[in-house]
């Protein structure tokens, strides 16, 4: 691949994904590890990304205010979560994980709704504490900077305590065969917890990450209850997900 192909194929990454790794990418454009560095140096010196260790990050998912007219696929999401909120009644638990579409769906909760909302991540935590009427609960204490989001032991434990009535995903990948799958090994393991602490798991995802992976298994298809996209329910690239027995919004 040229240069300006591999830096594309970088961003575009980052634009699905908000983070990537150096190994992955290496593995994805086979090249060294040299010349993924050279190019995320470039693109940060550019101010097209975040640079760090073993990777980058996503400038719009890193901004502290989440407020960033350059969040990917911004409408699709809003659409997404339009749909998401659907599922949601008075007085249910709600079990969030991090993720753009996620903070999309936390801006449009209706203020009459009067739930209990449970996570660990900083962004949606600031937009739940401004809903009037919704009760937030806080997991763990350490953050992980790349996806700001509380992660350990201390989150694992306190997500176990709960039942919540649903857990709302937001999805880096998702595929027929390796279920939702992620490239960060705290991450996955707290949105593992979310699901096993769950009545029903809902999955947040544009379309394009549709029959992709991650190097890391969070849960398998069949654990699954819905999958939310900004697709006509009845799109035949959403068939073999119903199929699988997923109800699709």
């Amino acid at each position: 691949m040229l240069k300006k192909e591999r830096q594309a194929y970088i961003l575009h990454k980052l634009d699905l994904h908000n983070k990537v790794v150096n190994t992955g990418l290496c593995a994805d454009m086979g090249v060294s590890e040299d010349t993924v560095r050279r190019d995320l140096y470039e693109l940060s010196q550019a101010g097209k990304l975040i640079k760090v260790h073993g990777g980058a990050l996503s400038l719009a998912f890193n901004e502290v205010r989440f407020e960033s007219t350059n969040v990917y696929s911004q409408s699709k999401k809003v659409k997404i979560a339009e749909k998401a909120i659907g599922l949601i009644h008075n007085n249910m638990y709600v079990l969030t994980s991090g993720g753009t579409t996620i903070l999309e769906m936390a801006k449009q909760l209706p203020p009459q709704l009067r739930a209990t909302f449970i996570t660990g991540s900083i962004p949606a935590l600031n937009l739940y504490i401004a809903h009037p009427n919704i009760n937030v609960i806080v997991v763990g204490d350490k953050v992980n900077k790349a996806s700001r989001i509380t992660v350990g032991a201390s989150a694992l434990s306190k997500i176990r305590e709960v039942n919540a009535d649903l857990c709302f995903l937001g999805t880096n990948a998702i595929d027929l065969q390796r279920g939702i799958t992620d490239n960060d090994w705290e991450v996955v393991e707290l949105k593992r917890a979310m699901v096993a602490a769950s009545a029903k798991t809902v999955c947040l995802a544009i379309s394009e990450k549709l029959n992709s992976f991650e190097a890391l298994q969070v849960c398998a298809l069949k654990q699954i209850d819905y999958l939310i996209t900004e697709l006509d329910p009845n799109d035949k690239v959403l068939q073999p997900y119903v199929e699988a027995g997923i109800t699709v919004l």
